[in-house]
């Protein structure tokens, strides 16, 4: 069912929503911003592409595991005594590694992987905020397509950020300024009301959180792979650019990528979708893995541009239908911790994508590494397919939360149903 684009403007009227989104993403900026600000600044410092490689991978792995930490602790104590302390700690130690530079080299790594595993995180908690913002079901779940295209904006405009803050000051000062103004975002969005009144569900007690949900984790198996394939491209895309034009190619490909997504999500969130998103999910990641595979046929620059929008434009709705099937599988007051699950199993399978595509590029080329993303989404695809039972069967509504974690009186409060809740 069509709605027209009026409804991204009509979730943005809402009150405090503007506020939120703009606070997500600029608390997000450092990162969004983190790989190329250290590789920067180890060049700058004199360090080599080694070094800044490893570090900059310190830094993934322990925003990967940090964010799902967080998350579950966001669930239990609310947002505002988790997320600013947490972005206070990531800048902390960003500006110490700005400051210290790369010796002792021990000091460095130290540094960045608290920042990694102290980066708030803002993105799960925003979606577990939109029901309370929006109210309708409607809204919420065109907000979460928004959603998704204003990370592709971010994360194709920041690097632009980092790249003139090292032009008109210095590599320390990017990461310092950057991170800064991370602190700024994060603060905007906890002292909003809707972020002080939050509250999740009382939960039941269990070590495995939100990772007890078999839905859930056939979401997130599926996702792995979506990573991959884009972590994949990253790297067929270098000796793709190499033959054809160099660096500026390569630019533009990376950044046709993301403006695929933004299309595609745009549209996508422009509409209201009849059926389980289950279903679309499957029809959605089908789409994905085809538009994969005319990236093998390696045209002449213009037109591989073009293909590469193409490859791009499902990404977007299936990471917005991905965050509605979230909300219906996640078990009751964890859903800060799944949204930030599905964060991290996707950063996983990029960074597994990399490592993938790298030896098979160097041993058949950019033809076989184009190959790889396409192989990737059928096996999400596949994923989905042999899980479709677990995933059209959301967690059990109306559950009684007999020992709460988070409730001080250990009330027992009714669970809302998975349709309430999506």
């Amino acid at each position: 069912m069509a709605v027209g684009f009026g409804g991204y403007l009509e979730i943005l009227k809402a009150r405090h929503a503007a506020r939120l989104l703009t606070g997500t993403l600029v608390g997000r900026l450092p990162n969004a911003t983190a790989a190329i600000a250290i590789v920067l600044f180890v060049r700058a410092e004199g360090g080599t592409y080694s070094l800044a490689g490893a570090l900059a991978a310190v830094y993934g792995v322990a925003n990967a595991v940090g964010q799902p930490v967080l998350g579950r602790l966001v669930d239990l104590y609310g947002q505002p005594r988790v997320q600013l302390p947490a972005a206070l700690a990531a800048a902390l130690a960003m500006t110490a590694f700005a400051l210290t530079g790369t010796q002792p080299a021990a000091l460095a790594y130290a540094s960045v992987a608290a920042a990694g595993l102290f980066t708030p995180p803002l993105e799960g908690g925003l979606r577990a905020l939109w029901p309370s913002v929006l109210r309708r079901n409607d809204q919420v779940h065109t907000a979460y397509a928004m959603d998704a295209v204003a990370q592709e904006v971010m994360f194709t405009v920041g690097p632009l950020l980092v790249t003139l803050c090292v032009s008109l000051w210095s590599a320390p000062a990017a990461l310092v300024v950057l991170n800064g103004i991370g602190v700024l975002g994060a603060l905007s969005v906890v002292v909003s009301p809707p972020s002080r009144a939050w509250r999740s569900e009382p939960r039941e007690a269990h070590w495995l959180g939100a990772l007890r949900s078999p839905g859930l984790l056939a979401l997130l198996g599926a996702f792995l792979f979506v990573g991959v394939a884009m972590g994949s491209i990253t790297v067929a895309a270098v000796p793709y650019a190499d033959d054809h034009g160099g660096d500026a190619v390569y630019g533009w490909l990376m950044a046709a990528l993301g403006l695929g997504a933004l299309v595609g999500g745009t549209v996508y969130g422009a509409r209201q979708w009849a059926g389980a998103p289950e279903r679309r999910l499957r029809l959605l990641v089908g789409l994905l893995a085809v538009c994969y595979l005319p990236l093998m046929l390696m045209p002449g620059a213009v037109p591989m541009v073009a293909l590469t929008v193409l490859s791009g434009v499902f990404l977007a709705p299936c990471i917005a239908c991905a965050f509605i099937i979230v909300d219906r599988h996640a078990p009751a007051g964890t859903v800060t911790e799944a949204f930030s699950w599905l964060v991290t199993t996707f950063t996983v399978g990029a960074s597994v994508g990399t490592g993938v595509a790298g030896p098979v590029v160097q041993e058949g080329g950019a033809l076989w590494g184009f190959a790889v993303p396409g192989v990737a989404g059928a096996v999400s695809l596949l994923v989905l397919l042999l899980t479709g039972r677990v995933l059209t069967a959301p967690a059990a509504g109306a559950v009684v939360a007999a020992s709460s974690e988070n409730d001080p009186n250990r009330a027992a409060e009714p669970r809302l149903s998975a349709e309430d809740r999506a």
